[in-house]
């Protein structure tokens, strides 16, 4: 699979196996691992942007996403993202 990028979109599939899209945010590398923040393409479609939820997805071996599965990796996977999209976010108001 080719490098994942900040505004890819995918087709991922839930618990039901039903597909959504969604859209690459952010990406950030912690402990030689790459994590993706990512929200629903219809999220951003609808809504404003205070209503957009966003989900953290590990990047594994084959270059795939999947899911994070502890909390402590959550964690800092979270206060990375939270890092970035603030700078971002702090940038867009200038």
């Amino acid at each position: 699979m080719e490098e994942i990028k900040v505004g890819d979109v995918f087709n991922i599939s839930d618990e039901t196996e039903k597909e959504e899209e969604v859209e690459v945010l952010a990406k950030v590398t912690l402990q030689d691992t790459d994590y993706v923040a990512v929200c629903f393409v219809e999220d951003i479609k609808d809504d404003s942007e205070d209503d957009i939820d966003v989900f953290f997805l590990k990047i594994d071996d084959e270059g795939d996403l999947a899911a994070i599965e502890t909390d402590e990796e959550f964690d800092k996977v979270s206060e990375a993202f939270d890092a970035i999209l603030d700078v971002d976010d702090e940038e867009e108001q200038e």
